[in-house]
């Protein structure tokens, strides 16, 4: 790169973002709001790792779109869409889209099978026991380092190369901010803080795409991006594709690109506690409508953003504003960042710069709340302190969001330095962590899996893939082992890894099923979820009984008359959970995630793709313009699915918050949240 591009910014813009104080204050504002005027507060347990299970669909999905944008859905799409062309940012998008659609399944069985349980390694642990436990736990943390280092190198990356601020600090300074308003606001600050990212991201993403597309005076209308991209293949012509073209979805690379996004993406969702933490949270009626909303709002985030900047890195090839890109450039993912400096200047850099800052927070605290929830659930609570109160569990919680905070830092300054890039980690992660999908998948959802032979699949699998990725890499080397992004070998170890893990898994359990009925997963955390329920009501009702001795016959009717509304009200509670958990209803969803999931992923792998793959066709300017507009209004319809409809199922509580807010301007302390049983008592 250039000293020019280094420097488009000012140190202090990238120190300013890496510490984000100011992003942290706000969310910290939000989660003083709404501590005071609803009835939530992070300071219990159960709200701060799982939001009360009470979240709406409208915001899990804009927490799931959220947390599926990381560093790398903008950066590596972009770079694959430099390097194939359009076929790029399809294969990226519906490569990582299809497995949230099919989480939808995983989510309806979790309620049904296991909904108290605050991670998926409590159901492992319930399931199989100790061993698997402890085996299955090693994979899920992981997949939480892995996600965790492409966040910091992405990131880290960018900031670098657009403000000049040195590396390591912006490894650790990153998670920093996320971290103390994850510790101050838990599981319901972090969808806060992802639907405030959603927000900002489809409006940056839309300014880039009008800007490209319709009034920069370098590109500005598809007619000329699409002669820029012809005259780029003639000049380096793309190995695998249609006539070296940029405009055809005939592309071998993109496609074994594509192969290879599903595997690793497989891995990093059915094993990364920070989707099954969306679900916990979700409420059970709407899970599934959350995640096949999300995964379809998400696909326009990659696809349009990719077919966007990525396309215009290209285009503008040579152009005297546009950086000269060697392909360690490519593989650190900074394409984006250089067509938007050439494209809008400072501006489309600082532009840039908000959009990761908000991309890497936003992951960055699902992945802290998610590891803080396995190191506190399944290793203190289950193998150090079994009887920890809420106060220790909670505690501990906060200590460990801190403590992954710091190892997150470690991991990207770990990387960085042995020299690994984003892109070659993003393709190599389905090696090691593939193995263990299928039998994750069939724990939670088949009674008939076998146990060791899922245990045996996912190592392995494990074993496998890394002896493929290796033998592949060596022979393609000279006999060297390098980090160097490069198809077949991460192909190989890919397919190795995940048909290993999942034909062990599969088989041995059709050879020797199990028949195991799920009740010991049902009644996880069963006994301390009913206590929680009712100890609200219960201490109010003591405290009630209390406080009758010298009170006239009147008073005691009065607050005999309150003990009823506050058991009415429990009742009631009780009557909407059970409801909820109903499980005919659950298994009516879980039909429909089935056949809604696998009816979606066949549509975006093959109806679509591969029919175009094919054809083998070269778009003209039509065929561009139709292209880039698919994009366009998917991601406005995207916008309306994730940014107002959260807001419009969320409407009463806004005015509730609005209404305290009022009161306290006019009568300060008045408009503070009062639970209903208090206010009846009172009465």
């Amino acid at each position: 790169m250039s000293d020019s591009a280094a420097s488009i910014l000012p140190q202090g813009a990238g120190y300013g973002v890496g510490i984000g104080l100011f992003f942290s204050a706000f969310m910290l504002v939000l989660t003083a709001i709404q501590t005071r005027y609803t009835g939530f507060s992070p300071k219990n347990a159960e709200e701060f790792s799982s939001a009360s299970r009470s979240v709406k669909p409208g915001l899990i999905a804009s927490g799931i779109v959220s947390a599926w944008t990381w560093a790398a859905t903008l950066l590596q799409s972009s770079a694959v869409a430099y390097k194939y062309g359009i076929s790029g940012p399809w294969w990226y998008g519906a490569g990582a889209t299809v497995q949230v659609l099919l989480f939808a399944m995983l989510a309806a069985k979790l309620k049904l099978n296991a909904p108290h349980a605050h991670t998926w390694l409590e159901i492992v642990a319930a399931r199989w026991g100790t061993v698997a436990h402890s085996v299955f736990m090693f994979f899920g943390l992981a997949t939480n380092i892995i996600v965790s280092s492409m966040l910091i190198l992405g990131g880290s990356a960018t900031v670098t190369d657009l403000t000049g601020m040195n590396t390591i600090a912006a490894c650790f300074l990153i998670p920093l901010g996320v971290c103390i308003y994850v510790v101050v606001g838990g599981m319901r600050s972090t969808l806060l803080c992802d639907y405030t990212h959603t927000t900002v991201l489809f409006a940056i993403i839309l300014t880039f795409l009008f800007t490209v597309y319709a009034t920069s005076p370098k590109i500005g209308s598809f007619s000329k991006m699409h002669d820029l991209l012809a005259a780029a293949a003639e000049k380096a012509p793309v190995a695998g594709n249609a006539h070296g073209s940029y405009l055809t979805m005939r592309s071998k690379n993109g496609l074994i690109f594509g192969v290879i996004n599903l595997i690793g993406n497989f891995a990093t969702v059915f094993q990364d506690q920070a989707y099954w933490q969306r679900a916990i949270a979700s409420k059970p009626s709407t899970c599934v409508k959350a995640y096949l909303l999300g995964g379809i709002a998400w696909f326009a985030i990659p696809f349009a953003f990719a077919t966007t900047l990525g396309l215009a890195a290209r285009a503008l090839t040579g152009d005297p504003d546009m950086q000269t890109l060697t392909p360690a450039d490519v593989s650190a993912g900074l394409p984006a960042s250089a067509a938007a400096a050439a494209l809008l200047h400072k501006g489309g850099a600082a532009a840039l710069l908000v959009l990761l800052f908000l991309a890497v927070t936003s992951a960055t605290s699902a992945e802290l709340i998610a590891v803080s929830s396995i190191l506190t659930y399944d290793v203190y609570k289950r193998y150090i302190n079994p009887r920890a109160n809420e106060q220790q569990i909670l505690r501990m919680n906060h200590l460990m969001v801190a403590f992954f905070a710091i190892v997150m830092g470690l991991a990207g300054t770990i990387f960085y330095y042995i020299g690994v890039s984003m892109g070659w980690l993003y393709t190599f992660m389905g090696v090691i962590l593939g193995s263990a999908v299928v039998p994750i998948a069939i724990c939670v959802t088949w009674s008939k899996a076998n146990k060791w032979g899922s245990i045996i699949g996912a190592l392995v699998g494990f074993a496998c893939g890394v002896m493929s990725w290796l033998v592949v890499t060596s022979s393609l080397n000279g006999k060297v082992i390098n980090v160097t992004v490069s198809d077949y070998e991460m192909l190989t170890g890919n397919l190795a890894s995940i048909g290993v893990g999942g034909i062990i898994a599969v088989v041995t359990s059709l050879i020797w099923p199990e028949n195991f009925n799920f009740d010991a997963t049902r009644a996880i955390n069963a006994k301390v979820h009913e206590k929680d329920t009712r100890h609200g009501s219960e201490a109010s009702n003591r405290q009630t009984e209390e406080s009758l001795d010298g009170l006239d016959e009147k008073k005691r009717q009065e607050s005999s008359a309150s003990d009823d509304v506050r058991s009415v009200s429990s009742d009631a509670a009780a009557m909407e959970e059970e409801l909820e958990l109903d499980p005919v209803g659950l298994k009516k969803a879980f039909r429909f995630a089935s056949w809604s999931s696998v009816a979606l992923t066949l549509i975006l792998l093959i109806l679509i793709p591969l029919p175009l793959f094919f054809a083998q066709t070269v778009y003209g300017v039509r065929g561009l313009a139709a292209w880039v507009t698919i994009g366009i209004i998917w991601c406005f319809l995207s916008a309306i699915s994730v940014v107002l409809y959260p807001l419009w199922e969320s409407r009463r509580a806004l005015t509730q918050i609005a209404r305290g807010m009022v009161k306290d301007i006019f009568k300060p302390g008045s408009g503070k949240y009062v639970p209903p049983a208090v206010t009846t008592s009172s009465a």
